[in-house]
C-alpha cells in the first residue's frame, strides 16, 4: 500500500532522467544531483518529455547570460524600433518627390529667417556710418567721446556681433536640415524599391 502511495506521488511529479560524467543513465522522482552541470528531462507517466531542465549556471555563467539576454533585447528593441521609423518614412514620404517637396519647403523657411537677418545687418551697416560720421570730430582723440556716444558704439558692437552669430547659427541650421534628409533619403531610397519590408 505504501509502495504504490510512492509510485503515485512519483508519476504526479514525473520522472527525471539524464546521463552522468561517466556515460550512466540515471532516472529519479525528483532532479538529479549528479546531472546537475548537464541537461536533465523531466518525462511525463506516458513517458514523453514533459519539460527540459538546463545545467545549474554558475553565477559567473549567470551574469554572462545575463548580458547576453540583455544584448539580445536591445538588438531587438533596435529592430523593432528600425522597422517601426521606416513605417513612419513611408507613410510621411510615399515618394522621392514628396521628400524633395518638403527639404525645399524646410530649407526655404530657413533662407527666409537669413534673409530676414540679412535685412538687419544691412541696417546696421547704416547705423555704422552714422556712428562713423559722428565719431570723425573725435578720431583725433577718440577718449573725449561723450558718454552717449561711448555706450551707442558699444551697443552697436554687441548687436553686430549678435547678428553674426545668429546668421552663423541660421546657416548651421541649413546644414542639419540637408544632413536629415539627405540620411532620410539614404534609407528610404531602399524602401521605395521594395528591398526592405
Amino acid at each position: 500500500m505504501l509502495c504504490s502511495g510512492l509510485l503515485s506521488t512519483a508519476s504526479a511529479q514525473g520522472i527525471f532522467t539524464c546521463t552522468d560524467s561517466r556515460g550512466k543513465k540515471i532516472t529519479s522522482d525528483r532532479p538529479i544531483p549528479e546531472c546537475m552541470d548537464r541537461e536533465q528531462k523531466e518525462l511525463n507517466a506516458s513517458g514523453t518529455v514533459k519539460r527540459s531542465l538546463g545545467p545549474t549556471l554558475t553565477a559567473q555563467e549567470i551574469s554572462a547570460q545575463e548580458v547576453r539576454d540583455k544584448k539580445e533585447a536591445e538588438d531587438r528593441a533596435r529592430v523593432s524600433d528600425e522597422r517601426r521609423r521606416n513605417r513612419a518614412l513611408l507613410t510621411r514620404y510615399q515618394n522621392q518627390a514628396a521628400h524633395d517637396a518638403e527639404r525645399a519647403s524646410a530649407l526655404t523657411q530657413v533662407d527666409a529667417v537669413i534673409q530676414t537677418a540679412n535685412k538687419r545687418m544691412a541696417e546696421l551697416a547704416e547705423q555704422r556710418k552714422v556712428l562713423d560720421s559722428e565719431l570723425e570730430f573725435y578720431k583725433n582723440d577718440p577718449s573725449k567721446a561723450p558718454v552717449y556716444l561711448k555706450r551707442r558704439v558699444t551697443e552697436f558692437q554687441e548687436n553686430l556681433v549678435a547678428q553674426q552669430r545668429f546668421i552663423a547659427n541660421q546657416q548651421l541650421e541649413k546644414k542639419r536640415v540637408n544632413d536629415r534628409f539627405d540620411e532620410e533619403l539614404s534609407r528610404l531610397k531602399p524602401l521605395w524599391a521594395g528591398v526592405v519590408n
